[in-house]
């Protein structure tokens, strides 16, 4: 039987969140999470349809890739096709036809962590190793708790402050106003995805009431790996062990969801946030490389 290549319909989105949980292996490779698609669905449920390409053979999908902007495609492939040469070379040849509509002509980048074959491919057809990634793991059987601050479970109606400390932390400015509004009706779109439902958003406040660190977190389902996805501490307030703290919370709460394990995967060259990650607790992996192809 043919493997076909199809963009879902929003109406599939609950089922490939379903696939995409049952993927998540501890000691598995850290590809495409529910989170990672939850964390999109921030445009809305059609856009995050939109932006996903299956493949599939009959009624089994083998493969689920995440268009996350124009030139970035990341994958996650069935644990039991990695190895699956036929596969990956109906992959390539997808990503390499513009007219199938993934990627364009001309530069893009693949994430195919754990994807051998796909991998060894994408080798073949002048795709170069990109900057370095590392994968953290921790375990559930040492998770500390956030003790003695205030954690909060945020709506997402309720998420301007989140949302503030989130942009000044990864833009480094304040943001416009209408900036906050946009990503908190983006959040309301969120909860018209299935992805919302295994999520926790998460915000820590100082003694002063201000929300000064942010988290979201992403189950795939109880005894499998749980996502961290983002993380952030607003740059006023760093450097006084908040990130830590915030980790720890964010560890917490997956292992209330009944994760069996908190992931999070940071580039190599961010040396702050490996910092926070290996304070919390975390255990640092070999590192990964996306896959590059230049004009």
């Amino acid at each position: 039987m043919d493997v076909v290549l199809r963009t879902p319909g929003v109406d599939e989105l609950g089922e490939i969140c379903s696939v995409l949980g049952d993927w998540q292996q501890d000691g598995g490779p850290l590809h495409l999470h529910p989170g990672d698609l939850g964390w999109f669905s921030l445009r809305g449920p059609a856009a995050t349809a939109a932006a996903t390409r299956v493949w599939s053979q009959g009624d089994t999908i083998l493969a689920i890739a995440l268009l996350d902007g124009p030139d970035l495609l990341r994958f996650a492939i069935d644990p039991t096709r990695r190895r699956d040469t036929s596969l990956a070379l109906r992959i390539v040849v997808d990503v390499s036809n513009p007219l199938a509509g993934i990627l364009s002509a001309g530069a893009a980048t693949i994430e195919a962590r754990g994807a051998d074959a796909l991998i060894e491919q994408l080798a073949q057809n002048d795709w170069s190793p990109d900057d370095p990634w590392t994968p953290l793991h921790h375990d559930m059987a040492a998770s500390p708790k956030a003790s003695g601050f205030r954690i909060e479970t945020v709506e997402p109606e309720n998420t301007a402050e989140w949302v503030a400390v989130h942009w000044s932390a990864f833009r480094g400015t304040p943001i416009p106003d209408e900036r906050i509004q946009h990503f908190v009706d983006g959040w309301r779109l969120a909860t018209e995805s299935p992805f919302l439902d295994v999520a926790r958003i998460l915000s820590l406040r100082c003694r002063d009431g201000h929300v000064v660190a942010v988290a979201a977190v992403w189950s795939a389902g109880g005894g499998r790996p749980g996502l961290i996805e983002p993380l952030a501490v607003h740059p006023e307030h760093r450097g006084r062990g908040y990130g830590t703290v915030m980790t720890h919370a964010a560890v917490d709460a997956l292992k209330q969801m009944e994760s069996s394990s908190a992931i999070v995967c940071a580039e190599t060259s961010n040396a702050g946030a490996l910092a926070t990650y290996l304070a919390a607790g975390f255990t640092a992996h070999p590192e990964v490389t996306d896959w590059h192809r230049r004009v």
